[in-house]
């Protein structure tokens, strides 16, 4: 299912809450409903913002990330088909086999005749 990331299909479909955020930040931060979650109501996702001391800089940074996870769910991978090895790349690799086998078997212990 494809979804619409455009910022007023985000505001129509999305149900956004406040809420207090703790940590650092002082007095504005602490005593007023800064956070913000949204809701994505026909996908179901949720994000967050509560990083500023300011409401509406949460409130974009909340609709920024929720358009990236809708971008995210909105991909489709490319099929990929099974591939055979060309009959040249089999032979090449057979060759280097071959090659490596013969340099590792005069490696062997040496006689003394």
């Amino acid at each position: 299912m494809r979804y619409d990331t455009s910022r007023e299909a985000l505001e129509r479909e999305s149900r956004v809450e406040f809420y207090n955020a703790g940590g650092p930040g002082g007095q504005h931060r602490n005593k007023h409903d800064n956070a913000v979650r949204l809701r994505h109501e026909p996908s179901g996702v949720v994000v967050t913002a509560a990083e500023e001391r300011s409401r509406t800089r949460n409130v974009e940074r909340a609709f920024e990330r929720l358009a990236a996870r809708l971008e995210q769910l909105n991909h489709v991978p490319k099929v990929r088909r099974p591939t055979r090895a060309t009959l040249g790349s089999r032979r090449r690799r057979v060759e280097g086999k071959v090659r490596r086998g013969a340099i590792k078997r005069m490696r062997g212990a040496v006689r003394d005749d």
